[in-house]
């Protein structure tokens, strides 16, 4: 989950909705040309008000209200106790769009009857914001996210690609049995084309490679001539097989959806839980990327 992103949003709103701010509408007085000025501002930058109920998800119907809150959040935005409540309703609203919006789509996908607690949200939150009473670390909280979100995903995507992910399993059953085939770790197997005679590349090298990547039907995915690559940024599976291939081989790669894309769906080529076949041809090692270096300090 994109924690920087979200953060920011709130941040944003919170902002956005205290600037605003939080009476019934006050009446023009137009004397002089400040006055004149000041309600032409006014009347310029209520024209964005009805999209910004929109994005708030606020029915316009009640504009009225709107407008009371308004006027109230501007008027105390120097007492800093009524401005930070104010800050902390638009926080909260914002918050509730990211889940709806955000969260429970990035978990559940389309299902709208599936949601995270928002009361259980909230509670995690205000401990993390006052730095105390929370029951769980953030390391422990970030840990949480991606498993069980990953197995939610999962779950959910059985319930529509089950009928895929038996195929697949069967797919890597078969091909563990097959003559010629070889394992490696995370249950990637290879089969071997070319044999080569050059180093092995590291996680942090980048290389050039051949390569055509096929479902397990035959259906071409990706195809690739001369591509450059770090090693370390492909799916598990695939940074597994480069790290063991010699430069100059030519390998046929199974990787099973474990150590591919999961319960993903990267492209519309690319099912849930497919197995990913490559046909890879390691062509070279190229220099791998430079750290910065300190000032001082001998290169490597």
């Amino acid at each position: 989950m994109k924690k920087l992103t979200m953060v920011a949003a709130l941040a944003i709103a919170a902002a956005g909705f205290t600037a605003c701010g939080n009476s019934s509408s006050p009446k023009e007085d137009l004397k002089t040309d400040v006055d004149s000025l000041s309600y032409a501002f006014g009347i310029d930058q209520g024209q964005s008000v009805k999209q910004y109920l929109q994005q708030m998800d606020i029915d316009t119907a009640y504009i009225d209200e709107f407008v009371k809150g308004m006027n109230d959040g501007a008027k105390n935005m120097d007492d800093k106790k009524k401005a930070a409540y104010n800050a902390g309703i638009g926080v909260g609203m914002n918050m509730n769009m990211v889940i709806k919006n955000q969260i429970n789509k990035t978990i559940f996908g389309e299902d709208s009857t599936q949601t995270i607690s928002l009361n259980n949200f909230l509670a995690g939150f205000a401990a993390s914001a006052k730095g105390k009473g929370q029951k769980i670390t953030v390391e422990q909280a970030r840990e949480i996210e991606q498993k069980v979100s990953q197995a939610i995903r999962e779950k959910s995507a059985v319930k529509t690609y089950g009928a895929n992910k038996k195929q697949n399993d069967a797919y890597m059953a078969k091909i563990a049995k097959t003559a010629g085939v070889k394992a490696l770790k995370q249950g990637v197997y290879y089969k071997e084309i070319n044999a080569g005679t050059g180093a092995k590349p590291k996680t942090s090298d980048v290389v050039k490679i051949n390569y055509v990547g096929k479902t397990i039907d035959g259906k071409v995915f990706d195809q690739r001539e001369g591509a450059t690559m770090p090693v370390g940024g492909a799916v598990p599976g695939f940074t597994e097989a480069l790290t063991n291939m010699p430069v100059g081989s030519k390998w046929e790669i199974y990787i099973p959806y474990a150590a591919g894309y999961g319960a993903q769906q990267p492209s519309p080529d690319l099912k849930p839980f497919s197995t990913l076949v490559f046909t890879v041809e390691l062509v070279s090692i190229e220099k791998a990327p430079q750290a910065p270096q300190v000032q001082g300090a001998p290169a490597q």
